[in-house]
């Protein structure tokens, strides 16, 4: 009989909502590390990009927006797998299956669901291949907090034996995955990342995001402003847990503003927020990972220099190094993570941590749309 194809693809668009990433993965069952064979990235329109922005919050006719919405992703997908196959000179049938996380719009773990806007039957239909997709409800159908899910990948291509390792993923928010030497694996979102720096960019510098960093870079820490935000009850909760921007939103940052005593420059503004990452990261690294050897970092925030200068200084005794030093640049980790569940979903077997999840134990994550 032929051998099965251990090739999948993964697709990922976060909650910086810039686009979708895609990964050619090799998951062969050799004995090595699953390696990126292709990466393709493709931007959202900017009508898209608001629009689930505004999804992520009550309005009118959301039924037909929504769906409208992820009938376009589901476009996007489908162009962001062609370009992978043109890439390498694939046929479709090379390909065991497509990861397709979907775009976020809710995540209520708290309330039993979470919601990733996605057609993956429309996928299948104009790829030609099966698609696995809506990773994260068994998870919390199973008492789970659904996310992270990237922890069990992060261990599979960065652990190194003998050796405390963190894995920062820096989205539009911010999660841990703990290598710990012994074998263990924990993980966990830390915080806002990306979202609320994207945000404020965009409302005052008419920009999607602070290229680099370079505004933050240019403003001053307000401490009070800090303060207030540390105080959130999120950053003291004992995981597992989540978040995303049901919790860490424009209107929370407003309240924040609110507070403080006088108006503040809007570049002191960004660059609290900065360390708002920097240090709610740092915070919960050290209390959790006290011994970290070295921090690998991924995500689109890992191209911001302002950011990953104040995180380097808040953790001095623990290296930050990009994840394209072990073989795997910061923009497709997450894809090539929904690729490697779609394996395991394929395989039978688990994709959750319950140690990171909470989740009554493991489970098979992601329904399966055959071609």
């Amino acid at each position: 009989m032929p051998t099965e194809s251990a090739l999948t693809i993964g697709l990922m668009s976060g909650t910086s909502l810039d686009g979708v990433d895609g990964v050619l993965l090799d998951c062969a069952q050799s004995g090595r590390r699953p390696q990126v064979q292709a990466h393709a990235a493709r931007p959202f329109p900017a009508e898209l990009r608001a629009e689930f922005l505004a999804l992520n919050t009550a309005g009118p006719d959301e039924l037909h927006r929504s769906a409208a919405a992820a009938l376009q992703l589901a476009a996007l997908y489908a162009e962001v797998v062609e370009d992978l196959l043109q890439s390498t000179g694939l046929c479709a049938s090379a390909v065991r299956a497509i990861g397709a996380h979907g775009q976020t719009v809710r995540h209520r773990p708290d309330l039993g669901y979470t919601v990733q806007l996605n057609v993956p039957a429309a996928l299948a239909e104009r790829t030609g291949i099966a698609v696995v997709a809506d990773f994260r409800s068994r998870d919390v159908a199973a008492g789970g907090q659904g996310a992270p899910l990237a922890p069990a990948f992060h261990h599979a291509v960065f652990a190194a034996p003998g050796k405390d390792v963190a894995v920062l993923n820096l989205g539009g928010f911010a999660n841990l995955s703990l290598l710990f030497a012994d074998g263990r694996t924990l993980g966990f979102d830390t915080g806002p990342g990306n979202a609320l720096l994207d945000h404020w960019a965009q409302r005052h510098l008419g920009r999607p995001f602070d290229a680099d960093g370079a505004w933050a870079a240019g403003g001053v820490v307000q401490p009070a402003l800090l303060e207030a935000f540390l105080a959130d009850s999120y950053f003291s909760r004992a995981a597992p847990k989540s978040t995303g921007r049901d919790d860490f939103h424009p209107a929370w940052l407003n309240q924040q503003l609110a507070r403080q005593a006088a108006a503040l420059a809007p570049e002191d503004v960004q660059a609290t927020l900065s360390a708002l990452t920097a240090q709610s990261v740092a915070d919960a690294l050290l209390r959790a990972m006290p011994q970290v050897a070295h921090i690998v970092v991924c995500g689109g925030g890992a191209r911001n220099a302002d950011l990953l200068r104040r995180l380097q200084a808040a953790l001095p005794t623990a290296p930050c190094h990009l994840s394209d030093t072990l073989g795997i640049p910061p923009e497709q980790v997450e894809a090539a993570a929904f690729a490697w569940l779609a394996q395991q979903a394929l395989l039978g077997l688990p994709g959750n941590l319950p140690a990171v999840t909470g989740a009554a134990g493991p489970r098979i994550l992601g329904a399966i749309y055959p071609a």
